[in-house]
């Protein structure tokens, strides 16, 4: 009709409730152990700049979600921890990135030994083509722990919530499993070693609802012995397992594309009462 104001759509304007977190006690970092502080942190591939000025510190036997857009760098930054870039041609780390106190890129430091601390699941599930058993006896053979070897393998069964699936096809081939139990596999042999932390990079992406559910329920279990890093582009489940979160972006201005740590904070107070708007767009649904 002439004369007539445009329609608007309403759910346009609305403001966007955010994501109902899991309630959980407080968690005090003033008693946690520091386990990683980056400070003033840049990653490189070549001549370009990945990531940009990272500055944060993450806790023993706390669970850390990273979120954020494509291409922010997250997974750059978890693979940073356990020195799994540097297999990358051209990659390099500005500033310093400590575990315990120490600087992992130090000259004499042996990447090795810190990926037997700092073990890693991926995206993927990625069972060797060997039995059940030898999945999760491969590391400690190769690195010499082998007295005991059926009870550390029962062991981190048991504690990736597998074993009393599995304890009677041992020898079976791993990639007889289903998907999540495929991962929950993976954490096995992860946790095997035993190390101090455990960094999990989107181990959920290429799971069902009913096997997504198991791993994290299996995360709030391993916290109390591990440290664990996750990185998830569902922010549901940052909200449902993560007591603290960082939220990373890109900064487009120059014409370049850098990720940047916007926001890292509590995740209750991440998700419902951010201090940066570029927070509170993302987990509203705003972009992204």
């Amino acid at each position: 009709m002439e004369g007539s104001q445009p329609e608007t759509d309403a759910a346009t304007d609305a403001p966007l409730a955010a994501l109902a977190v899991t309630s959980r006690e407080h968690t005090d970092l003033a008693t946690r152990d520091v386990v990683f502080e980056l400070r003033d942190v840049d990653l490189y591939y070549g001549a370009t700049l990945a990531v940009s000025g990272l500055s944060m510190q993450m806790h023993k036997n706390v669970i850390t979600a990273m979120i954020g857009p494509s291409g922010c760098g997250k997974s750059t930054v978890v693979r940073t921890l356990n020195r799994m870039n540097d297999s990358i041609p051209g990659f390099r780390v500005g500033g310093e990135v400590l575990y315990h106190g120490h600087d992992m890129y130090a000259s004499g430091v042996d990447p090795v030994e810190v990926r037997r601390r700092i073990g890693m699941v991926f995206q993927r599930p990625n069972p060797f083509p060997k039995s059940i058993y030898d999945n999760i006896a491969w590391a400690p053979r190769i690195l010499g722990l082998k007295q005991n070897l059926d009870e550390r393998v029962e062991k981190a069964l048991r504690g990736a919530a597998l074993w009393d699936e599995v304890k009677d096809r041992q020898k079976g081939s791993a990639l007889g499993l289903s998907g999540g139990q495929q991962q929950r596999l993976c954490i096995a042999r992860a946790i095997a070693i035993e190390p101090d932390v455990l960094l999990l990079d989107e181990p959920c992406s290429a799971l069902d609802p009913i096997a997504t559910a198991l791993v994290e329920e299996l995360m709030q279990d391993l916290k109390r012995d591990y440290t664990l890093v996750i990185v998830t582009h569902n922010m549901q489940q940052a909200a449902r397992v993560a007591e603290r979160t960082a939220f990373f972006s890109l900064d487009v201005s120059g014409g370049k594309r850098t990720g940047v740590l916007v926001e890292y904070d509590d995740t209750e107070k991440l998700f419902t009462r951010p201090s940066d708007k570029r927070t509170e767009d993302y987990v509203t649904g705003r972009f992204g």
